[in-house]
């Protein structure tokens, strides 16, 4: 299971002797386990820590598990999601699919069968190349979550990076602005001409051309 150790994972369940009994067993196999008690704090700390694997339960209070795993997939459609559930419903397997599930495992929890899972999608996960060329000199890390340019590091804020990171995700499409409030201000009040004026500075770091837009659409990396 070498390759989990370089791997961040959400495990987003309510009931806390089952997240107790699952972090004892299996959290050192990663670089980070990251735990939520409901699926509003699991989306939250999606959003915080941006994990590479999330795992989660259904029935649960405030926000389900289907309900979270569908708001993760509009941010990051890219992000596996495994759920683990008691029931075995056919509608309930259905809306997982429909979602975009990459993995449905029944409870009670096997460790190893959830491990050998996860292990499979993280050949996947890190057969991705790192390095994303973005032309003129650019590039992105996404191991370290860097931009570089003629293999230097430019130096920019979370939110700025977490700008560039989903442009990078969506190479060669633009991304909307509703969709860049929900990834980097993560659904906060933020107005358009906010988004122009951090825009600029992004550019100003990098250059003018870098980031191309439609004024009233959204925003691309130039490439």
């Amino acid at each position: 299971m070498s390759n989990l150790s370089n791997l961040t994972v959400l495990f987003v369940e309510d009931e806390e002797s089952i997240r107790t009994a699952l972090s004892r067993a299996i959290s050192d196999e990663f670089k980070k386990f990251i735990m939520a008690r409901d699926g509003s704090e699991g989306l939250k700390k999606f959003q915080k820590y941006r994990p590479d694997i999330v795992i989660t339960d259904i029935m649960m209070p405030i926000v389900d598990g289907l309900e979270m795993s569908k708001e993760i997939k509009n941010i990051s459609r890219d992000t596996p999601i495994v759920v683990l559930s008691a029931f075995d419903e056919k509608e309930r397997l259905m809306s997982a699919i429909n979602i975009g599930i990459d993995k449905y495992l029944m409870k009670p929890i096997d460790t190893d069968e959830l491990l050998s899972t996860l292990g499979h999608i993280s050949k996947d996960i890190l057969s991705i190349d790192d390095m994303v060329e973005l032309g003129r000199g650019y590039a992105f890390d996404k191991t370290a979550r860097v931009l570089v340019q003629d293999e230097k590091i430019i130096p920019l804020t979370r939110k700025e990076l977490l700008f560039i990171s989903i442009l990078v995700k969506n190479l060669g499409a633009f991304v909307l602005h509703e969709e860049l409030k929900k990834y980097v201000w993560t659904n906060k009040k933020v107005s358009d001409a906010a988004i122009r004026t951090f825009v600029k500075r992004v550019r100003e770091k990098t250059d003018k051309d870098f980031i191309q837009n439609v004024p009233g659409l959204g925003y691309k990396i130039n490439f």
